[in-house]
């Protein structure tokens, strides 16, 4: 009986045995063939890192080679600058070096492609190139030389040593604090070298991109949690021993408070932030679950603007609205001598199943907000036409403050209009009367569009 069973279960298992060989094998294989790709991925990107970096060098000593008044070669060449560096910024993330202190490098390749492209789109018939433009662009010069040295001889010891850059990921995964890897060490070497560049001047333009919002920024006296807390309560209607207040970025110029109310609702808590200096409210969430829609697009704006009234928002306009999951979302901008003031801007979400506010995100409008002294415009409002498609129906005209390419604030007349099918916004310098910024409206913009 033994025998008759061990000679049927013995082919059974010999087959089992040798399939699961076989799965092992196409398991390993498939391993194999995604380790490959992604090595062959992360070699070309490095490679190719290389070359942009050599040819970003290059180009910047090209463009200093000109004459200084050979604006379209500067232009030419400035956009070269920027294409390459916006190619090499996205190399690098597709590099594994998440976990890799390089931040420094990223930071200063960012800065050259906001350099190149914020020098190349004005005018640089009417704005040529200054003379501390010029000397940015020859520190430029030098470091991106620096660079792509480091890079290049990193270059040659993966070619001559058939380094591996899987090596690199699993030695940044292993949490090994003394990682003895090549690749890592060059890249650390280059980050290092970068964050010891002295200070360079970008330009107001650039510089204001990177310019952090700090309490500086705002007027009034500092405040204390408990003043926090007694603004949340005030705000919320709920008693302050249900307010829990947490400072955030203690003794930075970029403190400020997180107040929590709780509702007696597990993870269901109202969110607030205000700013330490002033005690400003810059973000309000209130996270409950939203029933089905029962509230339409006009009553939901009301409850909006009563919202904003009440807290202290007043002088405000809607200039876009937007439906998701039983939500309306208004974006609002204030008015100064009927001017709307787009950098002035906050948001408000309403829930649309019985038209209470549950949202509002008024960090711009905070740190923006304050009495300008507008010019008046330069050409009338039919010089500003004639820069228009004629196909554009215009539905909306009116005067609008906003921040251009240069990071400069801008008097545009603002035109709201249909073509091709689609709503667009398009604004024309008062002063120059040429395009100034176009975009694109959601389908339910066209309501904010026509409101006065």
């Amino acid at each position: 009986m033994y025998r008759r069973l061990s000679s049927i279960l013995f082919p059974v298992m010999s087959l089992l045995f040798l399939g699961a060989i076989y799965w092992g094998y196409q398991e390993h294989q498939e391993k194999n063939s995604i380790l490959i790709k992604a090595e062959n991925q992360y070699q070309r990107a490095f490679h190719d890192l290389t070359y942009h970096v050599e040819q970003l060098h290059q180009q910047l000593g090209n463009t200093l080679a000109v004459n200084s008044t050979s604006q379209s070669y500067h232009r030419k060449g400035l956009v070269n600058v920027w294409r390459l560096t916006s190619q090499a910024q996205n190399e690098i993330n597709q590099l594994p070096l998440t976990l890799l202190p390089f931040n420094k490098a990223e930071d200063f390749l960012s800065r050259i492609a906001n350099f190149a492209y914020k020098t190349a789109v004005r005018d640089l018939t009417k704005q040529p190139l200054s003379k501390d433009e010029f000397n940015t662009m020859k520190t430029l010069y030098a470091k991106s030389e620096e660079i792509s040295k480091d890079l290049i001889g990193m270059q040659k010891e993966v070619l001559a040593n058939n380094l591996r850059w899987m090596d690199v990921e699993i030695a940044l995964a292993s949490e090994q604090s003394n990682n003895d890897n090549t690749i890592i060490d060059g890249f650390k070497i280059v980050d290092k070298k970068v964050s010891e560049y002295p200070e360079i001047n970008w330009g107001p333009s650039v510089s204001s991109m990177y310019q952090k919002r700090t309490m500086k920024m705002l007027s009034g006296n500092m405040v204390t949690p408990e003043d926090i807390k007694k603004l949340a309560a005030k705000f919320t209607n709920a008693p302050e021993a249900d307010i829990q207040v947490a400072e955030n970025g203690k003794g930075t110029e970029y403190a400020s408070y997180s107040a929590t109310v709780n509702d007696g609702k597990k993870d269901k808590k109202i969110q607030m932030d205000f700013t330490q200096k002033g005690g400003k409210l810059i973000y309000f969430m209130n996270p409950r679950d939203i029933g089905e829609k029962k509230v339409d697009l006009d009553k939901a704006k009301a409850a909006s603007d009563s919202f904003l009234d009440k807290h202290g928002f007043t002088g405000m306009k809607v200039v876009s609205y937007d439906l998701f999951n039983n939500t309306g979302t208004f974006t609002y901008v204030s008015v100064q001598s009927g001017v709307l003031i787009y950098p002035d801007k906050l948001t408000v979400k309403v829930a649309l199943d019985n038209g209470e506010p549950v949202g509002l995100q008024a960090n711009d409008y905070v740190y923006e907000h304050h009495k300008r002294k507008l010019p008046s415009p330069i050409i009338s409002k039919a010089e500003a036409r004639k820069a228009l498609n004629p196909e554009l129906k215009v539905q909306s005209e009116q005067l609008a403050l906003i921040d251009n390419e240069m990071g400069e604030e801008v008097l545009c007349y603002e035109y709201t209009g249909q073509i091709n099918g689609g709503l667009y916004r398009v604004y024309i310098n008062s002063e120059t009367g040429l395009e100034e910024s176009i975009e694109e409206m959601s389908p339910h913009d066209s309501k904010a569009a026509t409101d006065k």
